[in-house]
């Protein structure tokens, strides 16, 4: 995917609101945001998912 690909969908969930507080902490901790880091994790899921490394 290209780096500047304009975003055109949104993923919504809930969670706990002390989680999401902790992972926004992290995320500034770490200098990154949320989103990115929930990117992040959606592009290695999906990666692992087409090698077949998940049940």
């Amino acid at each position: 995917m290209a780096k500047n690909k304009k975003k055109d969908a949104q993923l919504v969930l809930r969670l706990d609101k002390e989680m999401r507080d902790q992972f926004i902490d992290a995320c500034k901790d770490l200098d990154t945001s949320a989103a990115r880091e929930v990117r992040k994790f959606i592009k290695k899921f999906l990666k692992r998912y087409e090698k077949g490394e998940l049940e």
